[in-house]
């Protein structure tokens, strides 16, 4: 595992999704339909990712997982049968429903063979409408979630704020959870696509049909002593009122760190090296252009971007074109 590895974008389509991931980020939409998610590296029964290029290309995440698990992971590899991470790209451009993923303990019961999910999103673009809705308000329990559903009033019940590009929001698996109205953000989550909904704003299809909802299993899994969740700036991020006055220097802020990764953001418009260490990292490109090289060769680097960096792999080196800016996860060993 010496070279960075980068990945097939699997695009899916959405009730909830838009054209943004296309139109902003380039992404190759098939068709005319909404897409909501791009998985960008991922280990999950339902998709493996395939290498792009290099000595590993048309490889699967699930084949070098297989043969190569030391090499991409390091000292983490004995805790993991899976590639830990799935890594997404999101245009919530309508509203995903009302959630909650489980945690590792209570995915044993209610969805047998899948794992946690705890995530964190970055915000990468927001409309004016958008809202983030992230933990139960002060005071909300059982008895008066279950009012709030039999009434259609769940939003009520919920700790929301209007996002903006630099946000990043940390939702530990038991978060009651739902984002939509144009968002359009990446987001590290662990290996799983265990959800279960807890309302869907009282949706129906063309058919009028609704979702199914999930209503006691994501009762089950809320951890309700959590409160409202409150997103961490990304200082210095393009199109923030906050933007402070800019320097040569790579500016880096820690924004998160859990069981299963740690994320940073670092901005520059200077040259600079991340990863190595025998630690599994991601470089995933917010925003600007650059180029990333190793081993004597470049590839180049644009917003919505994603390499991983096997924990065998010494450091990569970055060159910005202008500023570049990039959210750095890293794999706690």
């Amino acid at each position: 595992m010496n070279a960075p590895l980068r990945f097939t974008s699997h695009l899916r389509p959405m009730v909830w999704g838009g054209r943004q991931l296309g139109e902003v980020l380039g992404k190759p939409l098939a068709d005319e339909a909404l897409y909501g998610e791009a998985w960008e590296v991922s280990d999950h029964p339902s998709h493996a990712s395939a290498v792009t290029h290099g000595p590993h290309r048309g490889l699967t995440l699930r084949h070098l997982m297989e043969h190569h698990a030391d090499g991409l992971l390091g000292a983490a590899a004995k805790r993991h049968a899976r590639f830990p991470w799935l890594i997404k790209l999101l245009d919530a451009w309508d509203w995903l429903s009302v959630q909650v993923h489980p945690n590792d303990t209570n995915v044993v019961q209610w969805w047998p063979g899948e794992g946690g999910k705890t995530e964190a999103w970055f915000v990468l673009a927001a409309s004016p409408a958008s809202r983030v809705y992230a933990g139960l308000l002060p005071g909300v329990d059982e008895q008066h979630l279950r009012r709030a559903l039999r009434e259609g009033t769940v939003g009520d019940c919920l700790h929301q704020f209007s996002p903006r590009p630099g946000d990043c929001v940390f939702l530990p698996a038991g978060t009651v959870h739902a984002v939509g109205g144009g968002v359009l953000m990446a987001e590290v989550q662990q290996t799983s696509d265990a959800t279960f909904r807890l309302f869907d704003w009282n949706r129906r299809d063309a058919q009028g049909q609704s979702r199914q909802l999930h209503i006691e299993e994501a009762l089950a899994c809320i951890d309700w002593s959590a409160g409202p969740i409150t997103p961490l700036r990304a200082r210095g991020y393009p199109g923030a009122d906050d933007t402070p006055s800019r320097s040569s220097e790579t500016f880096r802020q820690h924004l998160v760190a859990c069981d299963y990764f740690s994320l940073d953001y670092l901005r520059s418009d200077t040259p600079f090296s991340c990863g190595g260490g025998g630690v599994l990292h991601a470089l995933i490109v917010l925003h600007g252009r650059g180029h990333l090289s190793h081993g004597g060769e470049s590839h180049s680097l644009s917003a919505g971007d994603t390499w991983l960096m096997p924990a065998s792999l010494d450091s990569v080196f970055c060159q910005p074109d202008g500023e570049l800016g990039i959210l750095l996860a890293s794999l706690p060993q």
